[in-house]
């Protein structure tokens, strides 16, 4: 008899099931870039910002993120958006290391589990919501929110506005990750600029605050969004930045409706975090 899925609240009940084949190239990936770490060094150059970001922080990775936060306090800043992205449109060079943490999505454990520990560590962070998942309810909204995730056998808890309004007081940056989740490649022009108008002014009625950043859903630049088209929407409808999930370092004169990212996860060991960081340019 199948079981009914609950609530995913550990990484282990989030990975539950994958077949050993994936654990296998898992496995092998980690004795990979574990190898590979040695010749990485993030603190080798200067003049630039990194942004990591992660989707969740679970109640078994509370541990990793912390000593995420602790490794790069030793090698970087770590500064708000808004300040990253002044300091990549100066007009004087960058001095220093810097790291603008982000998050996507906007899951529940952001504030049960990663906002704490931020506080704790005096570190800010930009948090994307999907706004049409803000305020679902893991029994009434069953059947949508298993669908967030294509196996359908996911259920992830979302913040409720009241959880997004104590990010923004608690000195966080709250942004647009579209409304739907939406993958902006297979949609049309009014379908993508309804997802950043239609989110930006929920946002920005739920919190009484400006919403000047849209982090793009998946992200990849040329795969789920059109580098001619979507930046530039996101420019007209009042944006300030366009995010993506390009790895790599952004540095003075980066454009910041292309802004480069290093996909994290929170248990990750620091050799990954140093595989990542330490890379100059990863297309």
């Amino acid at each position: 008899m199948a079981t009914t899925p609950q609530p995913i609240r550990t990484v282990k009940a989030f990975y539950a099931g994958r077949g050993i084949r994936s654990l296998s190239r898992d496995v092998a990936r980690k004795i990979i870039i574990s190898l590979k770490a040695s010749r990485r060094n993030p603190t080798g150059s200067t003049g630039w910002v990194r942004f990591p970001y992660y989707h969740h922080v679970f109640d078994d990775e509370r541990a990793g993120f912390e000593k995420h936060l602790r490794y790069y306090k030793s090698i970087a800043d770590i500064i708000s958006l808004d300040d990253a992205l002044e300091l990549m449109t100066g007009d004087t060079p960058i001095d220093g290391r810097y790291i603008c943490i982000t998050f996507d999505d906007g899951f529940k454990n952001w504030t049960d589990n990663a906002l704490p520990i931020l506080k704790d560590m005096g570190a800010v962070a930009a948090f994307f919501v999907a706004t049409d998942y803000i305020g679902t309810d893991v029994n009434a909204d069953r059947d949508k929110l298993l669908k967030f995730y294509d196996s359908g056998d996911k259920l992830m808890e979302f913040m409720t506005w009241d959880d997004c309004r104590s990010l923004h007081d608690a000195g966080m940056t709250v942004g647009s990750h579209s409304v739907h989740h939406a993958h902006l490649a297979d949609i049309d022009y009014e379908a993508a600029q309804a997802e950043m108008v239609n989110s930006k002014k929920t946002i920005e009625d739920e919190l009484a605050n400006p919403c000047d950043h849209f982090c793009c859903p998946f992200g990849v630049p040329g795969v789920d969004f059109d580098t001619t088209t979507h930046p530039s929407m996101a420019r007209d409808a009042g944006y300030k930045s366009f995010l993506t999930t390009r790895r790599g370092p952004n540095t003075l004169g980066a454009d910041p409706f292309a802004v480069r990212r290093d996909h994290m996860l929170a248990n990750a060991s620091l050799l990954e975090v140093r595989y990542f960081l330490g890379a100059e340019d990863n297309p």
